[in-house]
């Protein structure tokens, strides 16, 4: 409500518990049964400009009727800014041998995917912003917080720092989730920083239902494991395929191979909730694709 409301209108519907309470015709009942109207703010409240709100117009810039005509000009060492590439498409490829960032372990909201705080400065240049990925998730296999094995080295290092490495290398990588992964606020970059960074699946248990749409948005498939006793058997140095992307449908699961270091295979079944409109956004590379492709029909 205090987005579309004054702090003054949002107390009034409060005290009255509906939305629909006029508090300058309406009267309000105090607990001995007496009634009695809320008093209005002062016209001149101190957080008012004292001469009013300065009119103004012609402040509304429509939309070009030929966007590429367009050049948005933006510092070329700006660290706030950075212009957004289009994500590739999918490259019609079953994903082979995919390493596997992180397996995270228990609550991992969107704030352990992407930390706020003082990375927030860095919202509108996703390359910046995307040096937090998972720094706050708990490693399923170390129970230490914001590190994994890069498996290029075998060292232990940062998620964002490993996730880089992979990125430079042309490997594709995803990451295990637990229950609910992705809870908490909608952020898109806890979708988006790893797409930047090469992510190309995210397998868990279950998900938060706006993280999950936001991966489908960005490319990345949001799969769950059909038997989430499964989730136990991934080890962290597995390579996993998974296959049937060219069937991709809509209530059609798909398929995965667990390839453990010692040579021995594991087949599970991954779920999924894509209707026909968010496979094509897997095709394409993202939602933002289908719409600039829709766009120029």
């Amino acid at each position: 409500m205090n987005f579309i409301g004054s702090p003054e209108l949002v107390v009034a519907l409060a005290l009255k518990g509906s939305l629909s309470f006029n508090p300058i015709a309406e009267e309000l009942i105090a607990d001995d049964g007496a009634k009695f109207k809320l008093n209005p703010p002062p016209p001149l409240a101190y957080d008012i400009p004292k001469n009013g709100f300065e009119r103004v117009k012609n402040v509304y810039v429509a939309p070009a009727d030929n966007p590429a005509s367009i050049e948005v000009l933006i510092k070329k060492d700006s660290d706030r800014l950075q212009k957004l590439d289009p994500f590739p498409k999918w490259n019609v490829k079953n994903f082979v041998s995919l390493p596997i960032l992180a397996k995270v372990k228990g609550k991992c909201t969107t704030d352990h995917i992407s930390p706020a705080g003082a990375w927030l400065m860095y919202r509108g240049h996703l390359d910046k912003i995307s040096d937090n990925l998972l720094l706050g998730a708990l490693n399923a296999f170390s129970a230490e917080v914001g590190t994994g094995k890069n498996i290029l080295n075998g060292k232990t290092e940062s998620f964002p720092h490993i996730a880089r490495n992979y990125k430079e290398k042309s490997i594709y990588w995803l990451i295990i989730g637990d229950q609910n992964y992705g809870e908490g606020s909608s952020r898109e970059h806890a979708a988006m920083s790893p797409r930047y960074l090469g992510c190309a699946a995210v397998i868990a248990k279950s998900f938060a239902r706006i993280h999950e749409t936001n991966l489908k948005k960005q490319g990345i498939l949001a799969l769950t494991f059909e038997n989430p006793d499964d989730y136990d058997k991934i080890l962290e140095d597995d390579r996993i395929d998974i296959v049937g992307l060219e069937e991709f449908q809509h209530e059609k699961p798909l398929r995965c191979y667990l390839r453990h270091i010692n040579g021995t295979t594991e087949a599970m079944n991954l779920n999924h909730s894509y209707n026909g409109s968010q496979i094509k956004w897997f095709h394409e590379g993202s939602a933002l694709n289908v719409l600039r492709s829709n766009q120029n029909q």
